[in-house]
């Protein structure tokens, strides 16, 4: 019998997920506000506002749910009704169920860390969140942790991949950040995200242990400088101007993946360099100009 995941929030991320999860024999229903996208793909789209009155009653059961959300804008409006109020409100109806999920995986974010001078973070950092965001995805994780379905979050660093390119596109106007101080980014390809959770929710089918807690970021946290000045070399563009790195806004941390790694996951993209590689070949962006 066909296992089921539902997939709340079934955006980019989340259909990438579903599709392997297809091949490997499952049932994907993804929910999204309009699922009408999602038709075609194998995935059964339901088109349900978890916001509204009653809607959450419409879930159906599953053995695996994975609550994928978007805010869909940076505000803390947003992000409060995505992640803390909507993964409660969906906590609260499942736990209703007579058949309860299996396991329920939340993508939470590295935002939750406050380190900011290089400092190396794993699973047992503290997190101070000095930001709205962070404060409001630490809510959510404790959230999921103080109800009885088992659950386990994934923290995500910077996702990247097609679609996903303002980096490559700055770096192609010339711009890039300063060699010093060193800000370190820590990133993953979409595809491996997908392929992260599809790790793990194989791992819950089959009654392995889990951790409640796992860092997922690629194997090499870079000074964004470097990253930029890869890219500018297969871009073939001189920097002209240096900009201020984002990151200062944020933090500049090092993210260790040593616990995702000791689960068994193996990277599509363990790097940067092979990461942006194939986003760099498959949008495009290394194809000769006509004159």
């Amino acid at each position: 019998m066909k296992k089921t995941t539902l997939i709340i929030g079934c955006g980019d991320i989340g259909t990438v997920l579903g599709q392997v999860l297809l091949k490997a024999g499952h049932r994907v229903i993804g929910v999204r506000r309009r699922a009408e996208s999602l038709e075609g793909s194998g995935i059964e789209p339901l088109s349900l506002d978890i916001h509204e009155e009653g809607a959450l009653a419409a879930l159906p059961e599953a053995d695996i749910v994975v609550y994928v959300l978007s805010a869909g804008r940076f505000d803390e409006a947003a992000y409060r009704a995505a992640y803390p109020d909507g993964l409660k409100a969906v906590l609260k109806e499942l736990a209703t169920r007579k058949t309860p999920p299996r396991r329920l995986f939340f993508v939470s974010s590295t935002s939750v860390y406050a380190q900011q001078d290089g400092e190396l973070v794993d699973e047992q950092s503290p997190v101070e969140p000095g930001g709205f965001s962070g404060q409001l995805m630490i809510e959510a994780e404790q959230a999921l942790s103080n109800q009885e379905i088992p659950g386990t979050v994934v923290r995500f660093s910077g996702i990247y991949g097609p679609g996903r390119d303002r980096l490559i596109r700055q770096v192609g106007e010339g711009r890039i950040v300063a060699v010093s101080p060193p800000m370190y980014s820590n990133r993953i390809h979409r595809d491996d995200c997908a392929g992260v959770l599809a790790h793990l929710i194989d791992a819950a089918l089959k009654d392995q242990p889990l951790e409640s807690l796992y860092l997922a970021t690629d194997c090499d946290s870079a000074p964004l400088h470097e990253v930029m000045q890869w890219i500018a070399g297969k871009l073939k563009v001189e920097a002209t101007e240096v900009i201020q790195s984002p990151l200062r806004k944020r933090a500049s941390k090092r993210c260790n993946n040593a616990r995702l790694l000791a689960s068994g996951y193996r990277f599509h993209y363990p790097s940067y360099r092979e990461g942006y590689a194939q986003v760099l070949e498959e949008g495009g962006f290394l194809t000769p100009q006509k004159a």
